[in-house]
């Protein structure tokens, strides 16, 4: 029998998505694991394969379009199946023709029925984002916009309807927009004097409504769920920085790249996820899995909202790879150019608001993970060294951790592990 392709969410929290290429072309063979098509979202490009074999009766979105997720994209037919079999099939998959998402109002649905073919995914590095052209005739509201594109012009105030692609077929590409001046986009539109008189002051200031991102639904939608449901705890400490400091500035003077405090943070976390393995483990509802090698999320701020990439085996990196590592996520992390498989997996994330001078804060846990640590601004302070006042610097760290899987004792003794790291900062060297 025909099988239904339906969009599937391919991050988690995602509710639209759009097919920025068929890899596939209708009347095409295809065995299990045969790549489908690319699909991109607002955080990254992945590509999806089929779990069905047979033959592709039909493509029923175009390229470039940005639809629900659940929502039919394609028709599979069985061996023997012919065009008649299409219509039957997405009745009976209760499926009606997708419909397209307009660039000013992205929709948001719910993951689509069991009984639809959910394909797999295989990563795939990022390519050259394209927006589809209106046909000839359409309507500014008929404009079609991939999810990353539409993005960047709303937050740039940038009207697509305006713009002349330079891709592909006339299709509006990222570089379009790069082109574009933010001011230029949104300059306003000079008015005559008027003479009338100026209008009282409200007694309450009104607010202007502004839409909301897939992302930002996404990063509402999870951290609601994980402050609700996972029964977070927390525990702070402050660190002695000084000979982190020196050391840096020794590391900096030979290294062939710059090193941050940041960097030793996340060496000096993977060490203590070492030391003490009971806190390297997730929940997994019936069981806890549990780690050998340390995998870190790093939160990294984006233009309305924030992505946190997962810097694989920070155990066995140098220090000056982390510093790399790290630099190449958050870059492309800003471009929007992030694969799936970076933003999933690890144990532990890091949030560093130590640049814009924060004195403590905690963080809300990323499911599943089960630890994030919260880092401060490095300040001095007045400090007791063995009974004698004195000034040094200090960090404030607060570990937010899963109940389900650490108890107090372990993220005590994992805190500790982390201050005598931290504190003894040669270590991140060895």
């Amino acid at each position: 029998m025909a099988s239904v392709v339906r969009m599937p969410a391919a991050l988690a929290g995602v509710t639209e998505a759009a097919i920025q290429t068929w890899i596939a072309k209708p009347g095409q063979q295809l065995a299990v694991g045969d790549l489908l098509a690319e699909i991109e979202t607002e955080k990254a490009v992945v590509e999806y394969a089929t779990e069905v074999a047979g033959t592709v009766g039909r493509l029923l979105v175009d390229e470039g379009d940005s639809i629900e997720v659940g929502a039919p994209i394609a028709v599979i037919l069985a061996a023997g199946e012919g065009e008649d079999a299409i219509g039957p099939a997405l009745t009976a998959a209760g499926a009606a023709a997708p419909e397209r998402l307009e660039p000013a109002e992205p929709a948001a649905a719910e993951p689509a029925s069991a009984e639809a073919v959910a394909p797999a995914v295989v990563a795939t590095p990022p390519t050259e984002v394209s927006v589809a052209s209106p046909p000839s005739g359409a309507s500014a509201a008929r404009l079609v916009a991939s999810p990353i594109v539409r993005r960047l012009a709303r937050e740039r105030g940038i009207d697509l309807a305006a713009l002349t692609g330079t891709g592909p077929g006339g299709r509006i590409v990222r570089r379009d927009l790069d082109g574009i001046p933010a001011a230029a986009a949104t300059a306003p539109v000079a008015t005559a004097p008027s003479s009338a008189p100026p209008p009282t002051p409200a007694t309450a200031a009104a607010g202007t409504p502004e839409k909301l991102t897939g992302m930002r639904k996404a990063i509402a939608r999870r951290l609601t769920e994980s402050k609700t449901t996972v029964p977070h705890f927390y525990v702070t400490a402050h660190c002695r920085v000084d000979r982190l400091l020196a050391l840096r500035a020794q590391v900096n003077e030979a290294a062939p790249r710059k090193v941050s405090v940041n960097d030793f943070v996340l060496k000096a976390v993977a060490g203590a996820l070492v030391d003490v393995p009971a806190a390297n483990a997730i929940w997994g509802g019936d069981h806890i899995l549990r780690f050998t090698g340390a995998d870190i999320a790093v939160a990294v701020a984006v233009e309305g909202g924030l992505l946190t990439p997962v810097l694989r085996g920070v155990d066995s990196l140098s220090l000056v790879d982390v510093s790399a590592a790290v630099a190449e996520l958050a870059e492309r992390a800003r471009a929007g150019r992030l694969q799936q498989h970076e933003l999933e997996g690890g144990s532990f994330s890091v949030s560093n608001l130590g640049m814009y001078g924060v004195d403590d804060f905690s963080a809300i846990l990323n499911p599943p993970q089960s630890g994030i640590l919260a880092v401060s601004a490095a300040k001095q302070q007045p400090v007791v060294d063995d009974g004698v006042l004195a000034v040094g610097t200090v960090m404030t760290v607060t570990l937010s951790a899963d109940h389900r899987v650490i108890d107090g004792a372990v993220a005590a003794e994992w805190m500790t592990a982390f201050v005598r790291r931290i504190e003894n900062p040669v270590s991140a060297l060895l």
